[in-house]
């Protein structure tokens, strides 16, 4: 059960692998997407694993297609999407979660987004970095599904973050205070870095995006 997976895509696999949590796991199952430019075992997706493993959560970290070739150009949303439910059908039945989780790293955030909008049956969406908008483009907002999601959201961002301006991101939730649950990481950009003039270390950003999940995913066990 611990993995490697091989999950088949269409006419294509990917890899998956599934880690328990390293302490007082209590059933809850995150499915962790990785980045447009990161991976599967990309340091920021591992330091993330081992943080919520070590907050009593299951966590699946997987490839998208493209990865797997490997290549650096991201598969289209329709495919990214087609593998990212794959994974979690997959895991679903090899664990049997208490609860499920899905959500990831900035585009592997915003592909359990489109998921869940779409009526993909998951307990809740944790978002780390979501990309409201391209780099340099805040004009070109990636929030017209969201307000189809039925599920609680977490989502973290920086006040640093290139890809989420925080006066847009403060009006979209807005909208969506039914299920939107926003964190502001002080002084953490995209990548959940911060600079020395900020008297933060990235450990500290790391701790705080742990200590937020954890509550939150709490009080998810108790209202499901």
């Amino acid at each position: 059960m611990g993995g490697p997976w091989r999950i088949k895509v269409g006419e294509e696999q990917t890899t998956a692998v599934f880690e328990p949590a390293s302490r007082n796991g209590h059933g809850t199952l995150f499915i962790l997407a990785h980045g447009a430019g990161g991976h599967r075992d990309d340091r920021g997706m591992l330091v993330l694993s081992a943080e919520f493993r070590s907050r009593g959560m299951d966590v699946v970290r997987f490839n998208f297609l493209y990865r797997e070739k490997p290549s650096a150009r991201p598969d289209r949303m329709p495919l990214l999407e087609d593998c990212m439910a794959s994974v979690i059908e997959h895991a679903r039945r090899e664990i049997t979660p208490k609860l499920l989780v899905i959500g990831g790293r900035s585009m592997g955030g915003r592909v359990a987004s489109m998921l869940a909008a779409d009526g993909f049956a998951c307990d809740g969406l944790l978002l780390l970095a979501y990309p409201l908008h391209p780099a340099g483009k805040p004009e070109k907002l990636r929030d017209a599904h969201l307000e189809q999601i039925r599920v609680p959201v977490l989502c973290l961002n920086g006040t640093r973050d290139a890809l989420c301006r925080r006066e847009l991101m403060e009006q979209v939730s807005r909208r969506l205070s039914g299920v939107w649950t926003m964190h502001w990481l002080e002084a953490a950009d995209h990548g959940f870095h911060v600079t020395k003039a900020s008297g933060l270390s990235d450990k500290d950003v790391l701790q705080q995006i742990g200590e937020v999940s954890s509550a939150w995913e709490s009080g998810l066990r108790k209202r499901c």
